[in-house]
């Protein structure tokens, strides 16, 4: 998601190739995109800060982020910042669970909060230490949350603490058969609901080929999910724009 917040310019998860995978010498072994982004890198505006959510390949892609200027503000899970040390970003940090990191940048300030999530953070088989993030982003007194990879769980109700949600940003392909990694799109708009979020955006379908529900399958779930209030809808397919009111 490319998100303008205010004037603070945010990139989510970054995957703007073809493929995803182990990356060898003019050649990416791994998942083919199924559907184009919907920007290319150099369409992209200057990006303030590349947020990231997970070490997986289909949300943390090296071939992406090199493309991005090395002072660029980086947040990310723990201990996955030395994944970046190729890059050489300046500004790296890394957020546990319940951390907070205040930015500045030209436009102002945003401060982003870690949270729980049931997932995985392994980047490979071995690399089971690291970690794995949603967030909330705050600014102006307005909360933006982004679900990162998620199945069900109960810390989105935690996040009613931190004041009311405007937009909740949530994952809700790849469940079948990994229900236990990845929520359906009743569950991620039953989490979503448990934040007090008012619009949902829904991502992680319709982009790779990770699982074996059908391609169209997650975002009519989701549209049915929510027939009675269509209007939290903030948008239904890849390349559309969303206004907070």
């Amino acid at each position: 998601m490319l998100i303008n917040f205010f004037g603070v310019v945010i990139l989510t998860d970054p995957v703007l190739f073809s493929r995803i995978g182990i990356r060898l010498p003019g050649l990416t072994l791994g998942p083919k995109r199924l559907t184009e982004p919907a920007l290319t890198i150099r369409e992209l505006p200057n990006i303030d800060i590349l947020l990231l959510s997970h070490a997986h390949f289909d949300h943390l892609d090296m071939r992406t982020l090199h493309q991005f200027d090395r002072s660029t503000t980086v947040i990310t899970a723990s201990r996955t910042g030395e994944l970046l040390r190729w890059k050489r970003f300046s500004n790296v940090s890394e957020l546990r669970w319940n951390e907070v990191r205040s930015v500045t940048t030209s436009a102002g300030q945003i401060d982003i909060t870690a949270f729980r999530v049931k997932h995985w953070g392994a980047r490979v088989r071995r690399d089971t230490y690291r970690g794995y993030n949603g967030y909330v982003l705050k600014r102006e007194r307005r909360r933006i949350l982004f679900g990162g990879d998620t199945a069900l769980c109960d810390s989105f109700a935690e996040l009613r603490a931190l004041g009311p949600i405007d937009l909740a940003i949530m994952p809700i392909g790849a469940y079948d058969p990994w229900i236990h990694s990845h929520c359906t799109p009743e569950q991620a708009v039953q989490m979503a609901n448990d934040a007090g979020a008012h619009f949902i955006l829904p991502v992680h379908h319709q982009t790779f080929r990770l699982s074996s529900e059908g391609f169209r399958e997650p975002i009519e779930r989701f549209q049915t999910a929510l027939q009675r209030t269509p209007d939290r809808i903030a948008l239904r397919e890849i390349g559309e724009t969303f206004v907070l009111p």
